[in-house]
């Protein structure tokens, strides 16, 4: 049924849809770690809830980013390869890996969660396709 439902839906769709689902997990995340982080680092009242509304925002921004860089990625190649098997999920998930990590700015992490999560990607393509 994804298979119907990608090809007849453009891939920006398809993108915002993913940001806005995984983004949206990423800010109850945010509420959930907020104000376990603001109780280890000691913060109360204003600073506590300013704390706790800036990671909300980041978490939601982050995961909404990084399933959107995959998602438009993947629908892209799949387009332009016109087939929907693993290589698109590898590619999706090394460059969506990569810029999760990109902001550690070491080379080794930012090669190391690109291959990570790119494998995981291809083998959760590979077991839907086969």
């Amino acid at each position: 049924m994804e298979d119907e439902i990608d090809g007849a839906v453009p891939c920006s769709s398809l993108a915002v849809d993913s940001i806005l689902r995984v983004g949206t997990a990423g800010a109850i995340w945010g509420l959930c770690m907020g104000p376990y982080d603001a109780r280890k680092q000691g913060l109360s009242g204003v600073a506590r809830a300013s704390f706790v509304a800036k990671a909300v925002g980041k978490f939601g921004f982050q995961y909404g980013l990084i399933a959107g860089i995959y998602k438009i990625t993947r629908c892209g190649i799949q387009r332009y390869r016109r087939q929907n098997d693993w290589v698109n999920g590898l590619v999706a998930g090394a460059l969506a890996g990569a810029a999760f990590a990109a902001r550690t700015r070491s080379w080794t992490q930012v090669i190391g969660m690109a291959g990570l999560v790119s494998v995981f990607s291809a083998a959760a393509d590979y077991s839907r396709t086969s």
